[in-house]
């Protein structure tokens, strides 16, 4: 008897697994399939991803390993750090708080924080932290700016603190613009702890309990991270594991398993059990009032994907990655997790929408080709630095009669001519570079590619055969980092530059004011230097 009820039960369940899978045709079942192990060959490590409509999984996947070593393989059980995926728990943490009318999004932090910022008289508002509104520096890009790569150290969100109470500036004024920043949540999940009383790790467990998460937590201590835990491995000719030592929270470092996050889906999509605030997660998936910027909202990205309002987020750190979008409308969940640096969850799990949303192949995200051919242009026009507004920059040189590009972290690419005034990568066609000229007059290259949005690039004009180069040369310092710039004029427009005991680098003088250097930009006057990075703008250099 015993052994037909466990039989009876597994045909149940084995029924209700086709069931909820049977709504996809054989075709669709298929293509995902092939989507999800696209970057899975045999022996490697892999993914955990599902698709979840109107609070039912109609597919899900694990493929590859957990770990290596042990060759065992991922499942239901396998813990994988989705990164700044974990953003939306810490947003929805304080609204848990908010709800509690313990605080409100128009508070300013340094009710809490008050040794952060003396000089800067506007309020900087709980708000403007969920929404990356802040023109708090992004604590990363500061680390390696100090020489540290974050990954190798052990910080915690104490050492978070402290970094930022040493910083006198902002990027920019508070909500006067936006520009994604990880303190703004390490900062939240501080405050979560000064106004529970409790550690922001207990706080949030109790929450997932609640939620019925109970494989999900962020860490703050890498000792205790709890197993079967997804190891990451990159592949540089083999897969090569490493360390996991990191502490601080709030921005990421949150593991957990497919099947909890299966569960939060369904609960946003109104669906599945939990003794939490239907109301509060419902209030997580809108955007936040009262704010003028709309792209951003509880640690979700707001757009649309091929004409469909989608919300999202991204989770990369190592060769942990993760992705997960939403299509409200539709009640579509798609969920990507991975521990493999060759797989791109982000791709993946849009060509995944692509084919349950039946968006036809010749549909396009964007641009990825000229609408038309414009007037000629020469090869000899064509040399020189584009910039982007935020500096991002091309630079086009001649040499032995053919044209190569120039981009800081890439080998140089021989470009060839396409028509009048389009060329492409000699060996990627589909890389296209589009010369025209703006409304001022001025020269532009556009880019072109099948992965992202066109953008342009304006050329900047050549500097005075009589410019002074040496005004530069000397050593600058920044009192917020200890960081000191030394410059040291070469030849022409170039320079050598080191950032404190780094090694030299190259830096290249674009226009009388500005140098560009790996991966900033440098805006220099007699009395001062401005440094522009990825998330931290304006850190100002005074000469020593």
């Amino acid at each position: 008897m015993k052994g037909f009820v466990l039989t009876f039960l597994f045909c149940c369940c084995f029924f209700h697994l086709l069931l909820a899978q049977s709504e996809l045709s054989p075709a669709i079942l298929q293509k995902l399939e092939a989507i999800a192990l696209q970057d899975v060959p045999d022996r490697a490590p892999g993914i955990a991803t599902a698709v979840i409509r109107d609070g039912e999984v109609i597919y899900k996947k694990y493929a590859g390993y957990e770990n290596l070593k042990d060759s065992t393989f991922l499942d239901s059980n396998s813990r994988f750090n989705i990164a700044s995926n974990g953003k939306q728990f810490t947003a929805l943490a304080i609204l848990s708080l908010i709800d509690q009318k313990k605080l409100k999004l128009s508070d300013n932090i340094r009710k809490w924080f008050p040794e952060i910022y003396p000089n800067i008289k506007e309020k900087i508002t709980i708000r403007s932290l969920l929404n990356h509104t802040s023109g708090i520096r992004d604590c990363y890009d500061l680390w390696s700016l100090q020489g540290y790569t974050w990954w190798k150290e052990s910080f915690n969100n104490d050492d978070v603190l402290a970094l930022i109470g040493r910083q006198s500036d902002l990027n920019f004024m508070p909500e006067s613009q936006y520009l994604y920043s990880n303190t703004n949540y390490i900062l939240l999940a501080i405050l979560i702890e000064k106004i529970s009383g409790k550690s922001f790790v207990e706080y949030t467990n109790q929450m997932f309990a609640k939620l019925g998460m109970p494989n999900t937590s962020f860490e703050n201590d890498h000792t205790k991270i709890a197993d079967p835990v997804a190891k990451a491995y990159f592949n540089f000719g083999k897969w090569t594991d490493y360390n996991w030592i990191w502490n601080v929270c709030g921005d990421g470092n949150i593991f957990t398993t497919l099947e909890d996050q299966i569960q939060w889906e369904k609960l946003v999509q109104g669906k599945g059990k939990t003794s939490f605030s239907r109301k509060l997660i419902s209030k997580s998936q809108q955007k936040i009032k009262a704010s003028k910027f709309s792209n951003y909202g509880y640690g979700l990205e707001f757009g649309t994907y091929k004409n469909n309002p989608y919300c999202f987020h991204e989770g990369a750190t190592g060769a942990w990655k993760a992705t997960t979008i939403r299509f409200p409308e539709k009640k579509w969940s798609i969920i990507t997790m991975t521990n493999t640096g060759k797989a791109i969850p982000s791709q993946q799990t849009r060509q995944m929408a692509d084919v349950l949303l039946e968006i036809p192949e010749e549909a396009k995200y964007f641009a990825t080709q000229p609408e038309a051919v414009g007037p000629y242009i020469s090869d000899d026009e064509i040399p020189g630095t584009y910039l982007t507004d935020g500096d991002f920059a091309f630079t086009f040189e001649m040499k032995n009669g053919k044209i190569f590009l120039k981009r800081v972290g890439r080998n140089d690419v021989e470009l060839e001519r396409e028509s009048d005034n389009i060329f492409h990568q000699k060996f990627d066609p589909a890389f296209k570079q589009e010369f025209t000229k703006n409304v001022s007059g001025n020269q532009v290259v556009t880019a072109y590619y099948t992965s992202h949005a066109p953008y342009s690039l304006t050329k900047t004009k050549d500097l005075n055969i009589n410019f002074n180069y040496q005004q530069f040369n000397g050593k600058w310092e920044n009192s917020e980092t200890d960081v000191v710039i030394e410059l040291n004029h070469l030849s022409d427009k170039d320079f050598e530059v080191k950032f404190g005991n780094n090694e030299p680098t190259k830096g290249l003088l674009v226009s009388p004011n500005k140098m560009l250097v790996d991966f900033y930009s440098l805006t220099l006057s007699k009395d001062a230097i401005y440094l522009n990075g990825d998330r931290i703008k304006k850190v100002r250099f005074k000469r020593m």
